[in-house]
């Protein structure tokens, strides 16, 4: 600890009240606004480490202080991460933005074969729209994703969409990344897999429940509830305070969409389904 104590003023006491437990740490100077957000499953070891990277001299330097906030799970620390980082924007932390329109590549099943073709905005609804894959901030990302993976498997830009066909083929057949599906060469079934294969890992789930859920993480005696629907995140319930707090942004959010997915479709999480009508009932604010 002395050793660390020379590139911030943060008083040792306080770091050492710091919990081996899971939640949010957010490292404060002198102004109203946190420096530096973050989250971990042992609040105290992952503060110390801050302390003995050299990249975060800087932000250190300016350090005055830590609060934290604990929670039942890492879930739960992940959630209350993005919401405080969209929240207070701290300097020091990589910005995460409330994105309004999104955009998907979405799959596209013809007589023919498969296409594609990038949707956005009132084309997506997150966890009701099917054969979609990826999201992303803009539409040029989403289209430099599609070009990559067109490349990397030896795709027909033509074929799948993303350029016209001449009467000598795709520009891809001149310069031999394309392997002829677009003049008769390939068999387009067998192009087609590959497209469907390069896709998959990147599909955007359906949301798998007729109503909303709770994902539920306990440490002790300690249970917070985390409510979902639709991939959007309503809000925390503790059986600390025995009330819930609602989540003010009750829309979807591509941050929470990316840690909610895998504990969700893999099983990967205790999670109880809700009657429609209790999933509506109107909540109380509360803190943790």
């Amino acid at each position: 600890m002395a050793s660390a104590k020379k590139n911030h003023l943060i008083d040792p006491l306080m770091l050492e009240a710091l919990p081996h437990a899971a939640g949010i740490y957010l490292f404060r100077g002198d102004g109203p606004l946190p420096l530096y957000i973050g989250k971990s499953t042992d609040i105290r070891s992952r503060v110390l480490s801050h302390l003995r990277d050299s990249s975060k001299r800087k932000m250190l330097k300016q350090a005055r202080r830590i609060d934290y906030v604990e929670t039942s799970g890492d879930i739960g620390a992940q959630l209350l991460e993005a919401q405080f980082i969209k929240q207070y924007n701290p300097f020091y932390n990589i910005r995460l933005r409330r994105i309004r329109k999104l955009y998907s590549i979405r799959m596209i099943k013809k007589p023919k074969g498969v296409v594609t073709d990038i949707i956005g905005g009132k084309d997506i609804v997150i966890g009701q729209t099917d054969n979609i894959y990826g999201i992303f901030r803009s539409q040029r990302a989403a289209t430099e994703k599609l070009r990559d993976l067109a490349s990397a498997n030896h795709l027909c830009h033509g074929t799948i969409g993303l350029e016209s066909i001449s009467a000598r083929g795709c520009f891809g057949l001149q310069v031999r990344s394309c392997h002829g599906v677009c003049i008769g060469e390939e068999d387009r079934q067998e192009h087609d897999q590959r497209l469907i294969k390069a896709l998959e890992n990147m599909k955007v789930h359906v949301w798998p429940y007729p109503h909303a859920v709770e994902l539920i993480e306990q440490s002790g005696d300690w249970i917070q509830r985390h409510r979902i629907d639709q991939w959007r995140y309503l809000g925390t319930w503790c059986s600390k305070r025995q009330s819930f707090l609602p989540y003010d942004q009750q829309i979807f959010d591509l941050d929470v969409y990316k840690i909610l997915v895998k504990p969700i479709i893999h099983g990967q999480a205790r999670i109880e389904q809700l009657h429609n009508e209790k999933a509506t009932t109107p909540l109380s604010a509360s803190a943790y």
